[in-house]
């Protein structure tokens, strides 16, 4: 009996691509570049199942366009680039990576955070570039107080709660938002439930923990910055499109808040010519919230676990449309 065949969009950790090997027939995007879409369609349209990644754009053309696929394992917490009602429609599994990339997610945060704060950033090309020329002024590089100081929390999920667990270790007041309330949570880290409008008015720290759809598409916009202390920072580790950058770019520019950490674009890889990459106050990273070795490689087994589990007749772990498996 012939192996299934499964399509890898673009090298993978050795533990999860060994672990595919040992069952499928695999074939691995080689460029480091994402496959266009023409090239994408190309390369699943005999494919029993692939491994995307969240840079892969898979909608209603590119599903039509591969008759045999029966399961999408995707390598990241979110699957905002798949159709996932089309896919479903089609009877195709789809499942993610949630849990494993919690820690590696809410470090970084954390990291961006302090980073954008006490303009570590900036700094570090103060020295390099040679203007450091008196050792030590009452006024250089001041920056701003981490400890003692209150976080907003936009999205008490997993990563979300991650965050407030390391913003507790530094004797922070935790708010957040959120569609439900999360007593546990609360009991835990003595979390405030607040609305959306009170949490950008009270926090020095706000960060944003939201998956992208409808809802909170453009939610981080004029209106909601206009609400932030003029002392506030914005830390965006979840999706680019939930904040308005215009928006974001005219609050940092005006000095209406005093900075903002991006680990995410509304478009990425972003242009050079973005003009959020001109000021100082901003911090900036090329979507790395979850790039740590082990974290990684973690990712890659589950993805390969669930592609496994799927074609061995069994309920993957972490299907995000659970109603198309059928035994």
């Amino acid at each position: 009996m012939s192996k299934a065949k499964v399509f890898v969009t673009r090298e993978i950790p050795q533990a999860g691509l060994q672990q595919l090997k040992q069952h499928f027939a695999v074939e691995v995007w080689p460029d480091y570049a994402p496959p266009t879409k023409a090239q994408l369609i190309e390369k699943i349209g005999d494919a029993d199942g692939m491994l995307s990644l969240l840079s892969d754009k898979i909608d209603a053309e590119t599903l039509a366009a591969a008759p045999k696929l029966k399961f999408i394992a995707q390598y990241a917490v979110g699957y905002d680039n798949i159709d996932v009602a089309e896919a479903s429609r089609r009877g195709i599994c789809v499942s993610n990576t949630p849990d494993v990339l919690t820690e590696a997610s809410a470090d970084f945060a954390f990291a961006q955070l302090m980073a954008v704060a006490r303009r570590v950033v900036e700094s570090d090309k103060y020295v390099r570039s040679g203007q450091w020329q008196v050792a030590w002024h009452p006024s250089m590089m001041l920056g701003y107080d981490i400890y003692g100081t209150t976080i907003g929390i936009i999205g008490a999920g997993r990563i979300g709660q991650a965050l407030a667990r390391r913003a507790r270790g530094f004797a922070m007041k935790v708010l957040y938002y959120s569609s439900s309330p999360k007593p546990e949570f609360e009991k835990e880290l003595g979390a405030r439930r607040v609305e959306l409008d009170s949490l950008f008015r009270e926090s020095d720290f706000v960060s944003l923990h939201v998956p992208l759809n409808a809802g909170t598409r453009g939610l981080i916009n004029a209106e909601k910055l206009s609400l932030m202390k003029k002392t506030a920072f914005l830390i965006n580790n979840s999706r680019g499109p939930v904040v308005d950058e215009k928006a974001l770019y005219d609050a940092l520019k005006s000095g209406k808040i005093a900075g903002a950490a991006l680990d995410v674009f509304a478009s990425e890889p972003t242009p050079a010519e973005n003009p959020l990459l001109t000021l100082e106050n901003v911090v900036v990273a090329p979507h790395v919230s979850s790039a740590s070795h082990a974290t990684r490689a973690r990712m890659a087994v589950m993805a390969a676990e669930n592609l496994v589990a799927y074609f061995a007749g069994k309920r993957p772990a972490n299907l995000v449309n659970p109603e198309t498996f059928k035994k």
